[in-house]
């Protein structure tokens, strides 16, 4: 009889994976915002059809509660309330026929609204 092993990690689950269209995306905006200490921060805040809403914005204050994660030269800062709520989350960035933007993948997501901008 075979066994299986299991293999634990310890290692933290990121709040928030980039795939490389992202982070070549925020790259662009960072270099043309031309401001070395600017992180991209990724929020989740009340609000929205379903309860909640994303927030993405360009930060210099980080807080010693922050979680930062940095991929390349780009750095995604996340506070630890909105971490809780995007953990294994991932942010793409598509350029696309229907339209360009950033979208997340959230794992964590029960149901969403019609408009696509809020979650519960």
């Amino acid at each position: 009889m075979e066994q299986l092993l299991s293999i634990k990690s310890n290692a933290p689950v990121k709040p928030v994976t980039l795939t490389p269209s992202a982070v070549d995306k925020l790259r662009d905006l960072l270099t043309a915002e031309a401001d070395q200490d600017l992180a991209l921060r990724m929020a989740v805040r009340p609000g929205g059809c379903s309860g909640f809403s994303y927030e993405m914005f360009f930060d210099s204050q980080i807080d010693d509660a922050d979680l930062v994660e940095e991929y390349d030269d780009v750095r995604v800062v996340v506070d630890p309330q909105s971490a809780d709520m995007i953990k294994g989350a991932t942010l793409d960035y598509k350029d696309t026929l229907q339209g360009a933007g950033f979208h997340i993948n959230n794992p964590n997501v029960q149901r969403t609204c019609g408009c696509g901008n809020s979650f519960s």
